[in-house]
């Protein structure tokens, strides 16, 4: 349910490397939120080209039980988004590890990865 070669972060964001794109991280919600959100009926994600801060706000997630935010888990500039999610969002729900990703950043240099959450680390916050 939660995949070992990932990176996971408190706010229930994953990460997964590499990305598509040279350089580039593909970011997405894990299970947990997708399922505690319920159906997710809209997504808005940061536009190509957008900066992004570690822990701050860069999106949202509406379902039919509320509206969230999605926490950047990385510093850096998007270099692609899921705009599948745009006609479809319920692949977030559906696919959470795949065809339900959300965008792709490429890190700032200072980036440490290693601060992230591994697997087992995140499934203990979860039983917590």
């Amino acid at each position: 349910m939660y995949p070992d070669d990932l990176k996971y972060t408190a706010e229930h964001e994953w990460v997964r490397l590499p990305g598509e794109a040279a350089g580039s991280v593909r970011i997405g919600i894990t299970h947990y939120a997708q399922d505690s959100l319920g159906d997710i009926v809209y997504v808005s994600l940061p536009e190509i080209g957008d900066g992004v801060t570690a822990g701050a706000a860069c999106g949202e997630l509406e379902s039919t039980k509320s509206v969230s935010d999605i926490y950047a888990p990385v510093s850096g500039e998007v270099v692609a988004r899921n705009d599948a999610l745009d006609a479809t969002p319920e692949l977030v729900n559906n696919d959470p590890y795949g065809g339900g990703w959300l965008f792709e950043v490429v890190p700032t240099p200072d980036t440490d990865l290693d601060t992230l959450l591994d697997s087992a680390t995140y499934q203990g916050t979860l039983e917590g």
